[in-house]
């Protein structure tokens, strides 16, 4: 059987664990030119196990690897918060990751406070507090943590203030050889004009975005539109995270065409990872995981052509 007639027959059913990591081996190699690009699994997919404490952080790459025949991991800051600088735990986390042969991409980041915050002190705090992470990420041997940038005031202070806080983050993390990469996450940084242009404004070359495909509310009903806010991430984008809620019965993502969407991507010249990012309800998490995946691959798939 052809591969793509395998994969059209496996995507019309359920996987079994067996057949899922036959189906995921990456199809083609790390230096294959004609490879669009790669999938990765972001550790928020799995919030609720992990909060309830049915599955141990530790145990996220293996579970990736095993489970889902994935080989890249984005881990989240909140579920080995105080262990930053526990230089025996992030071991034991690469020690797992390496035997499993997965790669650790990056570390989503929370909590630390605003960037663009209008206190000069507490901006200067809170980017004071995003070091240990980039540390860590180091250690860890991913290439980037991700952060957010929050701020208050006009459009333009806002701009001014985020690119302020960013700027002096991406400059420590320089001196790591960490990139420093903002997610569209709620406030004007849902706004891809405005995020992009705070991009322009930090201007270093360690300093990127990380474009969801759903988080562009950006306060109450206001929406900004999703395939234009991508297109203007997309120049400065070292990671991309492609966020999934409700599938129809064709097993496509009903708020967000993926089609479309990677077309953009791939648009952009980027062929690196792209995140799988689960959350929804109306599926568990691992079916949830499993039907992003299966999309992914149709589309990657079909854009190889």
């Amino acid at each position: 059987m052809k591969r793509r007639d395998f994969l059209k027959t496996m995507a019309g059913g359920s996987l079994a664990a067996g057949s899922l990591l036959l189906l995921n081996q990456p199809a083609w190699s790390a230096g294959d030119p004609e490879s669009p690009f790669r999938i990765s699994l972001a550790q928020w997919s799995l919030h609720r196990t992990l909060f309830d404490g049915k599955l141990d952080h530790l145990d996220f790459a293996k579970t990736a690897r095993r489970t889902y025949g994935i080989e890249a991991v984005e881990y989240v800051n909140q579920f080995f918060a105080g262990k930053a600088k526990d230089e025996a735990y992030l071991k034991e986390m690469k020690t797992r990751a390496e035997g499993e042969g997965v790669r650790s991409l990056l570390i989503m980041c929370d909590g630390e406070g605003r960037l663009g915050d209008p206190d000069p002190d507490k901006r200067r705090q809170a980017v004071e507090n995003h070091y240990k992470w980039v540390e860590a990420a180091k250690f860890l041997g991913c290439h980037s943590i991700r952060v957010n940038a929050a701020s208050e005031g006009t459009y333009e202070e806002q701009m001014k203030l985020a690119a302020d806080g960013l700027h002096q983050l991406v400059t420590f993390g320089a001196e790591h050889g960490l990139n420093v990469i903002v997610e569209n996450h709620g406030g004007l940084s849902s706004n891809g004009q405005w995020l992009s242009g705070v991009m322009k404004q930090v201007d270093h070359p360690r300093c990127g975005t990380l474009p969801d495909f759903g988080n562009f509310r950006i306060q109450g009903e206001e929406w900004y539109d999703r395939y234009q806010g991508v297109t203007e991430l997309m120049p400065y984008a070292k990671a991309v995270s492609a966020k999934s809620h409700d599938f129809d019965s064709e097993g496509n993502e009903t708020n967000t065409d993926y089609f479309r969407m990677m077309k953009i991507v791939l648009a952009a010249g980027y062929n690196g990872f792209v995140g799988i990012e689960y959350e929804g309800g109306g599926l568990s998490e691992h079916e949830g995981i499993l039907a992003t995946q299966r999309l992914l691959l149709r589309c990657r798939e079909a854009l190889a052509k």
